[in-house]
């Protein structure tokens, strides 16, 4: 008999911010932990698991069900939930924590080599953050969480061992987590003022999850109460088609050991080409094919703002982020809230996922006003008009750059992209005055804001082309850019096409 130890409701291994480590009792008891922890994924896939949680303990049926409930309601049933599910909560033992005893008979591997950021095999080691190290309870069992909906695709697995009889959709090189994607998907989520106010905000109801409609079975059962005997039985079919398959998907099947890791492909989930996604993904499926958001690191979460609120305003083309549209309506009354976005970039090539040179965690905070709900609220489309003119102050500036090295017959295309990217960087530190100026329903304190950009993108065009020989004060004064004139411009192009 496997000794039971480390249960997941007693022992500190999820971190959160100001406090460390703590336990599932603690997040649950602990009004003043204010947000987790960790990088990016481990925030997504940490949070999941409290909703999964919070979710098995009580589902509401509808937005009034949700009110009554509240969050010290909410945290009194989860309590009461994690006393009576307490065995499944070890991380050893006859009945591990989301593992599979049944693949002992798959290969060892070591942690490293299912840890994106740690070098294995031919990966040259850069830093010290490439480099393997001992893995504790806590650590594994964070690790685990984030396998079961972040595995990297790709030839890590050992995928001969099939435990459902006659199952053949195992091939070697197994399918990317359903919450990365190929490239690595976009997550986004509200945040309260405290950890308990955020899982209680993000909850779904019954109604809600009928009206989202990509959850068939409805929100299902957590796995900790019914494992799967295998990738294609029964439970494993539910799982597929229910929204707690999103939030715990058991893609891949692993039993922990002390120094290593049982490694295999789990259930195979369907993918937003098959118009199914994690209610934290924004995707738009109006099309034959359909689009997503990804994490990119050249393109910071914040610039999607408008994209990931695009159900606010008069847009042709609308991502929906069910988990920003389900639940904006019930943060109305909060004065302030948080749009929290995170993921990570990914590189893939022939099945084989991995972290290249430009791959790296992404994430940004906008903190946002229950003003914006306003009647006469112009707020979505102050933003959008504004995030607009500084995406073309960036085009104008990439092709400025570029001709500027061309009148110098110099390669300018690393100079142009890089040159792009140390303005989104100068604008970034304006961006929060943006949001605060979009709150005026005239866009005045908005536009005027522009000069700041504008100002901006000329730091980064001077910072990128120097004018201190003959030659180069003359390539800079032809190609400078004059943004203010150049929008003049264009406002009189269109007072005279309007007669």
């Amino acid at each position: 008999m496997v000794e039971k130890r480390f249960n997941l409701i007693d022992e500190a291994w999820i971190p959160v911010a100001q406090k460390g480590l703590v336990s599932l009792r603690q997040i649950f008891s602990d009004k003043e932990i204010t947000a987790l922890g960790g990088n990016p994924v481990e925030k997504i896939a940490v949070l999941k698991l409290l909703l999964a949680i919070a979710q098995s303990a009580y589902t509401p049926k509808d937005e009034e069900d949700w009110k009554e409930l509240g969050p010290e309601g909410m945290c009194n049933k989860v309590l009461n939930y994690l006393n009576e599910q307490y065995d499944a909560f070890w991380l050893y033992g006859d009945r591990p924590f989301l593992q599979k005893p049944e693949i002992e008979k798959a290969e060892k591997k070591n942690y490293g080599a299912v840890l994106p950021m740690v070098a294995t095999g031919n990966t040259t080691v850069l830093t010290q953050i490439h480099i393997e190290k001992p893995l504790n309870d806590a650590e594994k069992a964070l690790l685990l969480l984030q396998l079961m909906g972040f595995a990297l695709g790709g030839k890590k697995t050992d995928n001969s061992i099939v435990l459902s009889e006659g199952y053949i959709e195992k091939q070697k090189s197994s399918k990317p987590g359903p919450s990365v994607g190929n490239r690595g998907f976009l997550h986004s989520f509200i945040f309260g003022h405290s950890l308990i106010e955020t899982v209680w905000i993000n909850l779904f109801s019954e109604y809600d999850l009928e009206q989202i409609g990509m959850y068939p079975a409805g929100l299902g059962i957590a796995p900790w109460e019914k494992m799967p005997k295998g990738e294609y039985d029964e439970v494993a079919q539910q799982l597929k088609k229910s929204y707690m398959g999103r939030l715990i998907p058991l893609c891949r099947f692993v039993l922990l050991k002390e120094d290593q890791i049982h490694y295999s492909e789990g259930i195979i989930h369907p993918g937003y080409k098959e118009y199914i996604v994690d209610p934290s993904v924004a995707f738009d499926l109006s099309s034959k094919n359909p689009k997503v958001i990804w994490a990119d690191t050249q393109k910071k979460p914040w610039r999607q703002l408008p994209a990931l609120l695009s159900f606010m305003g008069q847009s042709q083309v609308k991502y929906n982020c069910y988990q920003l549209k389900t639940i904006m309506p019930r943060v109305m009354n909060l004065e302030l809230f948080v749009v929290w976005s995170g993921g990570m970039q990914v590189s893939n090539k022939a099945g084989e996922q991995y972290f290249s040179g430009n791959d790296d965690f992404v994430e940004s905070e906008v903190q946002l006003s229950s003003s914006l709900f306003g009647e006469e609220s112009q707020f979505y489309a102050n933003l959008n008009s504004e995030m607009e003119y500084m995406e073309n102050l960036s085009s104008l500036l990439w092709s400025r750059v570029r001709n500027y090295y061309a009148t110098l017959k110099a390669d300018a295309k690393e100079f142009a992209s890089q040159s792009v990217t140390l303005y989104w960087q100068f604008c970034e530190r304006n961006f929060h005055d943006l949001v605060a100026a979009c709150y005026d329903p005239t866009g005045e304190k908005a536009r005027a804001m522009r000069r700041i950009f504008e100002k901006n993108a000329y730091k980064a065009f001077d910072l990128y082309c120097p004018n201190q020989t003959a030659r180069q004060l003359e390539a800079w004064a032809s190609t400078r850019p004059r943004f203010w004139g150049n929008m003049r411009n264009k406002k009189k192009e269109a007072e005279v096409q309007n007669g």
